[in-house]
């Protein structure tokens, strides 16, 4: 790094239907390889990005973000605007690459920021749809079945706090040294044909939202009891919670880099 060194904070959007995930692979296009793809294109060299969550594919996410450093003279308040150029956010994105990324804000930020090690807390919602509607279908879960919403608030309530969450984590992510976390807020709202459920917390394990989803989901048909949450957290076992809820229906929606979330606020700056 030179003394003219920048470090940027990146917040994106994305429709996550055509990407195999945020984090970089050889061959499959992935968001986190798009975003390098045109820092390289303005700098001229490599631009490695830190992202603060790995989404899955076809997960999509309304608040990313990542973070890097560079030594370009480009002002910052113009990289968003040039970004989505090339990304076909405003129409003129590069032969054949489709606008499903959109930078929302690019800002200065301490060189000691690390857009991973300095988040405290994330939202994630998740939208189930009872309308059918197809041309929705890569953006909800379609899910056409009547849900008892006291009872999922109720067993919602038992899975808020800091709880070892081993049932509700799938094989196959990043080993952690624990699997205790603390979820401050689940929301569950009615808005038309739509159930909307918003889960914030410190941070999760792999598939955590979507299993928890499905749990609830389950609790919602009647195929368990809201009082059963207790039990499936305290049996720490993956076979005792609900089916994994698929991709399409979540959403990142914010990160939070201070402890406001924990208070109900919270955004994607620095």
């Amino acid at each position: 790094m030179s003394e003219n060194s920048k470090n940027i904070l990146l917040k994106i959007q994305y429709d996550g239907t055509n990407f195999h995930g945020w984090q970089k692979q050889p061959d499959v296009r992935t968001v986190q390889g798009e975003v390098e793809h045109v820092l390289r294109f303005i700098a001229g060299y490599d631009v490695p990005v830190n992202g603060t969550s790995r989404t899955d594919t076809g997960v999509h996410a309304l608040g990313q973000c990542c973070s890097f450093t560079w030594d370009n003279p480009l002002p910052t308040d113009k990289l968003a605007d040039i970004m989505n150029r090339r990304f076909g956010a405003g129409g003129l994105g590069r032969s054949g690459l489709p606008g499903d990324i959109k930078v929302v804000s690019a800002d200065e930020v301490d060189m000691e920021f690390h857009a991973r090690f300095s988040c405290h807390g994330k939202t994630y919602k998740y939208i189930v749809d009872r309308s059918g509607d197809i041309f929705e279908r890569n953006h909800v879960y379609h899910y056409g079945f009547a849900l008892d919403h006291a009872a999922m608030r109720e067993a919602a309530r038992l899975a808020v706090g800091t709880h070892d969450f081993a049932s509700f984590q799938t094989a196959g992510g990043i080993p952690r040294d624990t699997t205790v976390r603390t979820i401050t807020d689940i929301t569950i709202t009615e808005e038309d044909n739509r159930t909307i459920i918003r889960v914030t917390g410190d941070g999760f394990l792999y598939n955590m939202v979507r299993i928890l989803v499905g749990t609830l989901l389950d609790i919602g048909t009647g195929k368990k009891e809201a009082q059963e949450m207790e039990e499936i957290i305290a049996s720490t076992d993956r076979s005792k919670a609900g089916f994994t809820a698929p991709p399409e229906g979540l959403y990142l929606e914010e990160i939070y880099f201070d402890d406001e979330f924990k208070r109900g606020g919270g955004t994607c700056t620095k």
